[in-house]
């Protein structure tokens, strides 16, 4: 199986008639991923230790406490308060984390049906919501009362089209157009298992399917 980091370097070959590339520097990479968790409502110095310590397993790198910049009665906050963890990773590190989130987290996550594209923001980076950070392996056996949330930013060089040059030439890297679309297929490339998009007869097909199930479920009764 190929890893994260080979299958970017094979991106340029497998998207270039897609998106009529005309050199390897217009191709899409990763450029960071940044790990986040919120934990503003989190007053406990020991779950916040916990959480920590949880982040730093699964990325393999020590996260930065966010402090809040305004002290805030209605939501208990002081000026200071940790409301926020985070982590940049480059590199190895980042390239080892995705390989671990695409072939092991992610699978292990309960119902899972693919994750959603409706990520993707105009300037190309993808944001994916993690409920649950029992799904890594390093934390799988954690106390239901310690389980926490997590956001998942891959920083792509996929950039909007400027404004300021709405015309510009699509063979132009810099000021191309590149809507999600690229973004989505560069990251199918590199085996994201985004959900699939059901055709209107599939749809049909579905709904047949389980009004019939229903249907059955009343006559056994």
């Amino acid at each position: 199986m190929d890893s994260i980091k080979s299958k970017t370097e094979k991106a340029f070959e497998a998207l270039k008639s897609e998106f009529g590339y005309k050199n390897t520097m217009q191709a899409p990479k990763i450029m960071k991923v940044v790990v986040s968790a919120g934990v503003g409502s989190v007053k406990d110095k020991k779950k916040l230790d916990l959480i920590d310590d949880r982040l730093s397993k699964i990325t393999g790198q020590k996260p930065v406490r966010k402090g809040a910049k305004l002290s805030v009665a209605a939501f208990k906050v002081r000026e200071g308060d940790t409301v926020g963890m985070q982590i940049t990773l480059r590199g190895a590190r980042m390239y080892d984390f995705l390989d671990r989130l695409v072939n092991i987290a992610l699978p292990r996550t309960k119902d899972f049906r693919g994750i959603s594209g409706s990520g993707i923001d105009e300037m190309g980076n993808y944001t994916l919501g993690i409920k649950e950070n029992t799904i890594f392996p390093e934390s799988s056996d954690e106390d239901l009362r310690d389980v926490f949330g997590l956001a998942v930013t891959i920083v792509t060089n996929v950039k909007g089209k400027n404004p300021a040059r709405p015309n510009a030439s699509p063979t132009e890297s810099f000021w191309r157009g590149r809507s999600g679309e690229e973004t989505k297929a560069f990251l199918v490339h590199l085996g994201f298992p985004f959900k699939k998009i059901d055709t209107g007869k599939e749809v049909k097909e579905k709904a047949i399917v389980t009004a019939a199930k229903k249907a059955k479920k009343k006559v056994v009764k």
